[in-house]
Order: structure tokens, then sequence, then C-alpha cells
């Protein structure tokens, strides 16, 4: 529970719109408990309307926090104060009474995989920060599904925030308003508590009329009370409570609990020229084309790719022991920079109305810009930067911010699936893992098992990248691409990963890892990337109709040399893709035992120990 500063007592300030008093009682306690801490001028109740969002809208852009974009219908262009632009690893913590609940026994002083807060230690920046720190504003409440709200895999959260901004990002990423109170009726919720943490009247000056206190930024999980208290930033998921926050790190918690997988992965739909259709799920960290693959126009003939998801599945298994799939999530919150019409067709058409734009370029014709965007400034056309300076190529910075977003509807993709809000999900059949990795590993290779596959998505690592929050072409650890998502203890993870190969009656996904990026030693892609990777895809989907298409290699099953599909493609060395080096992987298997002995140590399970040494016998016995 929160610390209690102040006496609960039933609020008297001004209520905006809504009825305090026809909320639930549970529901009224928490506003009110946050209302006599924070003491906000004025409360508002969001209905999520289209109304409300326009008269929110309204008032961001006389307040100067976001500007219309007048080249497109109803977007917008907010630029935050420089010191908000990303979430903050360093400041974003998991407080529970033991700390290994949340990390491992790592042998470093710093762990990797998570960060940790006593209770105590959080009952004093608790006190430092919220008390008084909404006077002069509003609170908004906002009611919001994670999931479609009638889904039995779906979770309802309740998040207060002092930021306008916040309640028209969560009216595109949520499903958001009064009616979630209906379906709430006495149930359980997961609490949110969000301030940007500058009340009224300022003490400082405004950057870009971006309300923050970076000095003061804390984001805070406390799992065993199903609550999420974030102060100091107004940005992304710092903000959003329902993206990372709710959607990985508590619902992660909740899913070992419950029986279920919280994971940081894309659904797509894959239709074969036949008209047989499957659903695979993918983890790739920051940078890998995530979005691009959940929204890819396939090169092949025939075959047809739709978007459930871009980002985030929750997947439980079924009655009948399916694996199936919900995306939590109501919109995409996607990277900017790199998104263009050769990259992602799809995503560029989704963005054209209905969205907000943050910390990318302003064309003087009122559209946006960034890198990697593909399209000549039309004669005449100026810049001006995500730091709201005019801008020219030789100024030597990017014009947009590496993690400038845009935040758009889902059912605006021109590919969205006809079941992306089924209540029941949609089946999985393959899960993929990913990384960035330019030499070594394999196009792609399917798990001997399902051990194998949970090893596989442990041992996981790609090239770090500006999104990553770490400079240089360093080759990081990025476990299933949760390594910043874990909401407890990462080896009780993997053994609850683990625990699901046992559930009996289920049928268990093949799994498969993929990597576009390997490189000659020229420095070229060996592989094109983009649509081609549906001939990737087209291979796992007939690997998981266990069809005879592979052969056994050191780290896994490889597609034959006369298998895959490489028609009409030119010329590839497929040699060269595939290749297994003896001395790449002993270098490789000694990095990842190296992790995992030090992240991990005593809490890694057997299973995945005795996986490694598996994968280190068979390279011992390369050639």
């Amino acid at each position: 529970m929160p610390p209690q500063i102040l006496s609960q007592t039933p609020t008297s300030v001004a209520v905006l719109q809504g009825d305090l008093n026809s909320l639930k009682p549970h529901v009224q306690d928490f506003i009110q408990t946050y209302v006599s801490i924070c003491k906000p001028d004025s409360i508002y109740i969001c209905d999520g309307s289209e109304t409300e969002n326009r008269t929110l809208l309204a008032l961001l852009e006389e307040n100067g926090m976001i500007k219309r974009l007048t080249k497109y219908e109803n977007c917008w262009l907010a630029r935050t104060d420089p010191r908000d632009v990303a979430r903050i690893e360093s400041k974003t913590v998991i407080v529970t009474q033991d700390e290994r609940d949340t990390i491992p026994n790592a042998k470093t002083a710093v762990s990797q995989l998570g960060r940790w807060m006593s209770e105590h230690e959080f009952d004093k920046a608790f006190k430092e920060r919220f008390p008084g720190c909404m006077a002069g504003r509003t609170m908004y409440i906002i009611p919001f599904s994670m999931g479609p709200v009638e889904s039995p895999l779906s979770k309802i959260g309740v998040q207060l925030t002092d930021s306008p901004y916040v309640v028209t990002s969560m009216r595109i990423m949520t499903r958001m308003g009064t009616h979630i109170l209906d379906s709430l009726g006495d149930g359980e919720f997961v609490k949110c508590v969000h301030s940007v943490g500058c009340p009224l009247p300022l003490q400082n000056a405004l950057v870009n009329n971006w309300p923050c206190n970076p000095e003061k930024t804390l984001i805070a999980h406390i799992p065993d009370h199903r609550e999420i208290i974030s102060f100091g930033s107004g940005y992304g998921g710092n903000s959003l409570l329902g993206k990372k926050c709710f959607a990985l790190r508590i619902a992660s918690r909740l899913a070992k609990e419950e029986g279920w997988l919280a994971e940081h992965m894309l659904i797509l739909g894959i239709t074969n020229p036949e008209g047989r259709k499957k659903y695979f799920a993918a983890a790739f960290p920051s940078a890998c084309g995530k979005t691009n693959l959940a929204m890819m126009k396939p090169s092949l003939p025939g075959w047809k790719i739709e978007c459930v998801g871009d980002d985030i599945a929750w997947m439980k298994f079924d009655g009948q022991g399916n694996l199936r799939a919900i995306n939590p999530e109501n919109g995409f919150f996607g990277v900017a920079p790199g998104t263009s019409i050769k990259s992602n067709p799809n995503a560029m058409k989704t963005i054209s109305k209905n969205t907000i734009f943050t910390n990318v370029a302003e064309t003087s014709d009122g559209g946006v810009y960034w890198e990697g965007i593909g399209e000549p400034l039309p004669a005449g056309v100026t810049l001006t930067s995500w730091k709201n300076k005019p801008w020219i190529p030789e100024d030597g910075e990017p014009c947009a911010h590496p993690n400038s977003r845009f935040c758009t509807p889902a059912i605006q993709c021109p590919i969205i699936d006809s079941d992306w809000e089924s209540p029941d999900g949609v089946p999985i059949e393959a899960i993929i893992f990913g990384g960035r990795r330019p030499e070594g590993v394999p196009l792609v290779y399917e798990a001997f098992n399902w051990e194998h596959g949970v090893f596989i998505g442990a041992a996981m690592r790609s090239e770090a990248t500006a999104a990553a929050e770490h400079k240089g072409k360093v080759i990081m650890h990025d476990p299933f691409a949760m390594r910043p998502f874990f909401g407890y203890n990462f080896g009780k993870y993997l053994a609850h990963w683990l625990s699901m190969g046992h559930h009996s009656g289920v049928k268990l996904p093949k799994i498969f890892h993929v990597n576009w990026f390997r490189k000659d030693k020229q420095g070229n892609f060996l592989w094109p990337g983009y649509g081609e990777n549906s001939r990737v895809l087209e291979w796992i989907f007939r690997r998981t109709d266990s069809e005879n298409c592979a052969k056994q290699s050191a780290v896994g099953y490889i597609p034959t040399e006369t298998t895959f599909n490489l028609k009409g493609l030119g010329k590839i060395n497929l040699k060269e893709l595939f290749d297994i080096s003896k001395e790449f992987w002993e270098k490789e298997t000694d990095d990842i035992r190296k992790y995992f002995d030090e992240q991990v140590n005593s809490d890694l399970p057997y299973e995945i120990e005795q996986q490694l040494a598996d994968l280190e016998q068979r390279i011992r016995l390369l050639k």
C-alpha cells in the first residue's frame, strides 16, 4: 500500500466531470487516498469519448504542449524537455520485501536484470515526492482495460495522472473510459499513479512547455499490491503506465502466479497461397525490426501477413491445450526513425491520421520528418528539429530524437487482423526469438525441443543501439528481449517458462531464432530483409507442419539447401548465411556461460545449465 501520509478523508475538491460517488467503494478509496496526498485543485473522471479527446487536445494546444500538424488529419506534435526523452532504467525499480524476489543472486554489484528498492527506501522516496505534487493541477482518473474488455485474458487498471498528454495517449494505447468501470464491478484492478512532479505555481520555467522533474524521476512497481507509482517524467513508458509497467513488469508477475505468459512479443497472422492461416509470436530487442515484421508486406506471391500486435503478447493455454494470445494494447507506440515506405509501408499508412508524434522533426508545410524516412523534402520546405530549432543536415546531429515516437490507433493499420480483438485470442504455433547479430548466427534455426527453445530465449544477444541506452556496437545480452521489463527474478521466470513444457495435454509451439542482420567480410548484409523475410516465415510455417525441410546442426535445425525458397531472389550466399563457425560459437558459449554465472548464478534452473552444456558439447564436435 502507499504510505498513509495524511489521514484518508472524503474528497472536497471540485469534480470537473463524472460522479465520484457513483464509483465502486474500492475505486473511490483509491482516488481519495491520492487526492489527500497529492492535493490537486480538481479531479476529472475520463469517459473516453471523442468529445473529451478533442477538448483535451485543444487544452494541450492552448498550453503549448502540442502543435497541430496541418498536413494530416487530427495529427499532433509534442516536443519534450530534452531531459525527458526515454525510459530510464536506472530510475525504474521493483519494490518487494526480499531483493531475491526481484533480481537473481548475481555475483556483480549491480544486476543487469532489474533494479530492486526496499520498502523502506520506497517509503522515503514517496514522501519526498508526492505530498502536494498536483497542487494547482487537475487529477485525471483513467479507467482502462489491457486487452479487449470482454476477454478472460484482459486486466483492468485505473491510472491517476496530472498530465492531459498522458490521457490523450492512453486513449490511443488502451481501451479507456467509464465503461471499463462497469466491467470492473467489485473486481481487482491495478492501481496506477503518475505525476509530472511540477505543482503550480512553477518554481522553474518549463522547456518546450513540457512539465517534468528529471532530478526526482522514479518509476516504481509494487507487485505484491498491484501498484505502479511514477513521478517526474511525462514521457512514454514512464507515464503511460499501461505500457511496459503494467503490460510486462506487473503482468509478468501476475502471469507467473496465474499460469500464463506476459511477453515482449509481436503477434502476426500468416496465410499461405492455399488459404491456410497460422499465428506466430516474436520477441526482438530494440531496433531489430519488430514493428516492421508485425506489419510486413511479404515479397512471396500469394502469401499474406496480418498484424495482431507489434509489441506485447499475453498468452495462455485454453481448454483444448492451444496457446492463445491477445495483444493487450489498443495502439502502436513505435520508434519513428527508420520507419519508411521501404521498411514499413503499412506503418506509414497507419500514422497518417489521429496520431500524436513526439520529438520528431517538423516540416514547414505542417508535416513530420525523421532520419530514415526515405523521402526527400519538397523544394522550399524547411525543417525544425525536435529541439525546436531550424535544422539543416550540416548541423551534425539528428533532426529527430533517436527515440522519437508515434502513438497511433491499431485499428488504422491497413493489415490489422480480423481477429485482433477476439476475446479468446489467437492460437500461437511458433515463437520466434531474434537479435541483431552481424556475424556467426544463422539466418534461422529451430529449437530441438521446448527446453532448448527456452534456452535460446535465455541466451539472446543483440548489437546495442541508441534505443538501448548504450553507445557503440557492443553485443548486449537481452534474454527474451525482456531484460528491462522482468517483473520478478529472471531465474524464476525461466523456471516458469520451463514449467509450461510440463503441462499435460498442451500443444507446445515450436521455437525458432532468426537473424536478418548477418554481414559478409566487407560489411554488407548477406540477407535483403524487409519483405524478403517472408521466405524465412514460409520455412517456419512449413516446419510447424513438421515438413521434412530441415537438417540438424550444432545450434538447432536449419533449412536444407534445396528446400529454402530463394526463387526470384538473385544471388544469395546460403553457405555463409548458415555457416556455424566453431571458433565463433566457442566464444559465444563462453560469453553465455559467463553471463549466466555472473547475473543468474544459483538461480539458474538446472535445465538451462544442461542445455548450455549440451550446446558446448555439440560445438566441440564441429570440425
